[in-house]
């Protein structure tokens, strides 16, 4: 019997760690065996990354989709990308982000459709893009700061302080029964 991996999907600034939420989230996912997702890049997505090989006996892996062009048919990924904390680059051709996010050409789409449920940390228009993707395409997000971090969000979004709320809504929104299509 074939057992489906599950993802989550951490999200945030590019420039800020927020090592204070960051790296008791990536050691929960890591010690509740799930897949990380980032965006493969420095902030938030390093810290969690690099949070998250360091758990001793984990099952998961890290997962960085990392931005691209290419240039005269050579593949160039974008600079400091993937940071070292990333097991498994998805390597695409998605040059986009930031003000950008939402945009075709962005690897925001791929951030967002890939994992099973998603976290967003503080961070800039980037991580707010996200957030909008995960409302278009009915993927469970949650935020993970004080209210105010947050302003620049969409409303309607769950926001928490909590570790224990996130990890209680990333369990029932990874671990339940999927629903059967409506006929």
């Amino acid at each position: 019997m074939r057992k489906e991996r599950r993802i989550i999907g951490v999200f945030g600034s590019g420039r800020q760690e927020h090592l204070e939420r960051v790296i008791p989230l990536a050691r929960w996912i890591a010690e509740a065996g799930f897949d990380l997702l980032t965006g493969a890049g420095s902030g938030v997505m390093r810290a969690a990354a690099d949070a998250f090989v360091q758990v001793v006996g984990r099952r998961g892996i890290s997962i960085g989709i990392v931005p691209g062009t290419v240039k005269d048919g050579e593949y160039v990924p974008r600079q400091g990308y993937p940071n070292p904390g990333v097991e498994l680059a998805i390597y695409t051709h998605l040059p986009l982000s930031g003000e950008q996010g939402t945009d075709p050409l962005s690897r925001n789409h791929i951030n967002v459709l890939t994992p099973h449920a998603l976290v967003a940390l503080p961070g800039g228009a980037g991580t707010a893009a996200e957030a909008v993707l995960c409302l278009r395409y009915g993927k469970p997000i949650i935020l993970f700061g004080s209210p105010e971090e947050f302003r620049r969000f969409p409303s309607g979004l769950e926001r928490t302080d909590s570790l224990e709320r996130v990890a209680e809504f990333l369990r029932a929104a990874v671990l339940e029964p999927a629903r059967p299509p409506a006929p």
